[in-house]
C-alpha cells in the first residue's frame, strides 16, 4: 500500500488580534504610530541614511508600552497569541518563557518594499496589521528548504499550498501573524497610494 506524507511542517498562526483581550481600539493604534513616527528623529534618521523607504522605528526605539499605554495593551494580547502558537508548537519550554524580545511599527508608502530575511537570535517573530489599504502588498513566506533544491524543476501553478516555493498572506486590519524566526520573509512593492502600516516584533526564549 502506498503512502505519502507530509513531514516538517512549517507553521504559520493568522488569527484576528481581538480574539484575545484586551480590546485594541484600531484607530488610536493608527494615530499613535503617525504620531510617534512624527517624533522619532533618530528613527527618521536612520531611514535616511539606510536607504529605508517610509518609516520604522526598529533601529531607534525599544520603549514603546512605555510611551503609549495602546502598546502596553498590544503587548498583553500578543502575549496571550504567543503562547497559543507555542502550544501548537509543542514546544517544550521548562521553566523559561517566551518573551517579548523588541516591539516596532513598519510605515511604507507607494513603492516601499521590505526585502526578504530573517529574525536570528528570536524564536517566534510576527506582525498585526494596522492599515492595509486595498492593493497593498501580502506578506511573503518563503519556503525554507529552497536553497537545497538546486536541481529541483519548478512547480506547476497549481500546486497544493504545502508544496509552493513561496506563500502570500494578505492578512486584514487587526489580523495577527506568528511564524517561527527562521523563517525567511519579505513584503513586496506596495502598490497603493496610501501608506501600508503594521507593528512587528519578536519573542525569545527567556
Amino acid at each position: 500500500m502506498t503512502r505519502i506524507r507530509s513531514l516538517f511542517a512549517t507553521r504559520l498562526y493568522h488569527a484576528p488580534l481581538s480574539a484575545h483581550d484586551p480590546a485594541i481600539d484600531a484607530a488610536e493604534l493608527e494615530a499613535s504610530c503617525y504620531s510617534i513616527a512624527e517624533d522619532d528623529e533618530a528613527g527618521q534618521q536612520w531611514c535616511e541614511d539606510n536607504a529605508y523607504p517610509g518609516y520604522t522605528s526598529y533601529a531607534s526605539l525599544t520603549d514603546l508600552p512605555w510611551r503609549f499605554p495602546i502598546f502596553g495593551d498590544l503587548v498583553s494580547a500578543l502575549d496571550a497569541h504567543v503562547a497559543s502558537f507555542a502550544k501548537d508548537l509543542c514546544f517544550d519550554l521548562g521553566d523559561r518563557e517566551l518573551k517579548l524580545e523588541d516591539l516596532w511599527i513598519n510605515i511604507l508608502p507607494e513603492g516601499g518594499t521590505h526585502s526578504s530575511h530573517i529574525h536570528p537570535h528570536s524564536v517566534i517573530s510576527g506582525t498585526t496589521y494596522v492599515a492595509m489599504p486595498e492593493g497593498t502588498s501580502a506578506l511573503k513566506l518563503e519556503d525554507p528548504r529552497l536553497p537545497m533544491m538546486m536541481a529541483a524543476p519548478t512547480r506547476v501553478k497549481d500546486a497544493r499550498e504545502e508544496l509552493k516555493p513561496f506563500i502570500y498572506v494578505t492578512p486584514a486590519v487587526g489580523d495577527v501573524l506568528l511564524w517561527e524566526s527562521w523563517l525567511r520573509h519579505e513584503v513586496p512593492m506596495n502598490m497603493s497610494e496610501d501608506d501600508r502600516i503594521s507593528v512587528s516584533f519578536n519573542y525569545r526564549w527567556d
